[in-house]
C-alpha cells in the first residue's frame, strides 16, 4: 500500500487527541517532580522509601524509563500517525496507556509495602502496549523503513525487563545492564530522529537558501560502530575497545555536525537547541573515549549524553511538536523559549564540564544543575501546559 489514509478525527477531550498532548505533559511534570526529589536524597541527604530499590538507581532508571520514555512515546504516537495516516491511540486507549505509565512512576514511593513484581508489571505493560501501539499502524501501510524505530522499542522493552531481572536478583549483571542500554538505546533513537529531522528544520527554519550535507557511508558506519560500543561497553567489557569506539564515533558526528551547520540556527532557539543537543551527545562520546585514559569520572559522559544530549533535545522536540500540532507558527515560538533552552544548556555545562576543573566543589556544581533543570522544565510547563489541555487554535483535530 502506497497511498496514505487519512487519520479518522479523534474524538473527546483534547489532552486525549493525540499522543503528544497527556505525554508531553506527563514528561515535563515528572522530570520536575522527579529530579525534586532527587534533589533531596542527593544534594541535601534526605532519606526516601523506595523497598529494593537503591535511590542512585531509581533516579537513573526514572530518567530513562520514566522521563525519556514518555516523550519517546509521545513522539512516536503522533509521528507515527503523521507517517502512516493510521490515526494512533487516542481516547481511553491513549488514556490508558498513559495512566499505566504514571502508575509505574508511582508505585516506587509506595516502599516495601507494593511488590516490586506490582512495578515491574506496570512498567513492562506500558512498553508493550507503546511498541503495539507504533507497530499496528506501520504493518498496516507496510511502511517497512519505520522498522528501525520499532525494533528499539523492542530492544528498549527488553532492557528494561532485564532490569527488573537485576532487582530481584534474578541477573546478576541486570540492573547495570538494563540502565546502560536503556540509556544508549535512548542516545541511539535520538541520533535516528535527528539525523531525520534537524537538516531539514535547519534548512526550512534558517530564512535563506542552504543545502546541508549528509553522507550514507557516514550513517551506515555510525550506526554499526554504536553498535559494537554498546556491547562492548555493555555486555563484553573491554574498556579500551569502547573507548576507541566511543572516540571513532565522536570523529564521525562531529563530521556530521559540521555538514549541517549554518550561521542561521544561532538566531533561532527551536534550531540551536537541538544542534547543541546534538553537540552534547558527541560530548558523550569524547568523554568516554578519554576516560580510561584520563581517569575522568565515567558519569561525566552518562551526563553528556542524558542531561545535556537527551534533556535538550526532548524540551526542543517537545517544544516543537506542540506548537505545531496544536496549529501554532513554528517560525514565530513563545519568547520565553529563548531563556527555557538556555538555563537547561547552562545546566548541562554546569553538570558535564565543571567537575572536569573543579572536583572540590562537585556537591554544588551538582545542585546548581538540578536547580537550572528544574527552573528550565517549570519554565516548559507554564508555558506549554495550556497549549496541551487546549483544542487546536485553528479548529483541527490533533
Amino acid at each position: 500500500m502506497s497511498l496514505r489514509e487519512e487519520p479518522a478525527a479523534a474524538t473527546g477531550p483534547a489532552l486525549l487527541r493525540l499522543g503528544f498532548r497527556p505525554f508531553f505533559l506527563g514528561a515535563g511534570v515528572f522530570a520536575v517532580v522527579s529530579v525534586l526529589i532527587w534533589t533531596a536524597i542527593y544534594t541535601f541527604g534526605q532519606a526516601v522509601d523506595m523497598g529494593r530499590i537503591p535511590a542512585v538507581v531509581w533516579h537513573a532508571h526514572a530518567m530513562v524509563y520514566g522521563y525519556a520514555m514518555a516523550v519517546v512515546a509521545g513522539f512516536l504516537l503522533t509521528a507515527v500517525r503523521n507517517w502512516t495516516g493510521v490515526q494512533t491511540l487516542n481516547g481511553r486507549p491513549l488514556l490508558f496507556l498513559f495512566l499505566v505509565w504514571a502508575a509505574a512512576r508511582v508505585l516506587p514511593f509506595a516502599g516495601g509495602d507494593v511488590p516490586v513484581a506490582w512495578l515491574a508489571v506496570a512498567d513492562i505493560l506500558f512498553m508493550i502496549g507503546l511498541t503495539v501501539a507504533v507497530l499496528l499502524p506501520v504493518i498496516k501501510v507496510r511502511q517497512w523503513k519505520q522498522m528501525g524505530v520499532v525494533s528499539k522499542l523492542v530492544l528498549l522493552l527488553i532492557s528494561n525487563v532485564l532490569f527488573y531481572l537485576g532487582v530481584v536478583g534474578v541477573l546478576d549483571e541486570g540492573v547495570r545492564w538494563g540502565l546502560y542500554s536503556g540509556l544508549y538505546l535512548i542516545v541511539a533513537l535520538m541520533l535516528v530522529m535527528a539525523r531525520r529531522v534537524i537538516p531539514l528544520f535547519i534548512e526550512h527554519g534558517v530564512g535563506y537558501s542552504v543545502e546541508l550535507k549528509n553522507w550514507l557511508w557516514l550513517d551506515i558506519t555510525s550506526l554499526i560502530l554504536f553498535l559494537a560500543f554498546w556491547v562492548t561497553d555493555v555486555f563484553i567489557p573491554l574498556p579500551g575497545v569502547s573507548a576507541l569506539l566511543a572516540g571513532i564515533l565522536f570523529i564521525l558526528h562531529v563530521v556530521r555536525m559540521a555538514g549541517w551547520y549554518t550561521h542561521g540556527i544561532w538566531q533561532v532557539p527551536l534550531l540551536w537547541v537541538l544542534y547543541l543537543a546534538y553537540g552534547f551527545l558527541v560530548a558523550g562520546f569524547a568523554l568516554k573515549a578519554v576516560s580510561p585514559a584520563l581517569e575522568v569520572s565515567p558519569y561525566l559522559s552518562v551526563h553528556a549524553f542524558a542531561y545535556g544530549g537527551i534533556g535538550m533535545m526532548t524540551i526542543g522536540m517537545m517544544s516543537r511538536v506542540i506548537l505545531g500540532h496544536t496549529g501554532r507558527n513554528i517560525l514565530e515560538p513563545p519568547a520565553q523559549i529563548h531563556w527555557i533552552f538556555l538555563l537547561l544548556f547552562i545546566g548541562a555545562i554546569v553538570r558535564v564540564f565543571f567537575p572536569l576543573f573543579d572536583q572540590q566543589h562537585y556537591l554544588l556544581w551538582v545542585g546548581l544543575s538540578q536547580v537550572l533543570w528544574l527552573v528550565s522544565f517549570a519554565g516548559f510547563l507554564l508555558v506549554y501546559t495550556p497549549m496541551l489541555i487546549r483544542p487546536r487554535i485553528d479548529g483541527k483535530d490533533g
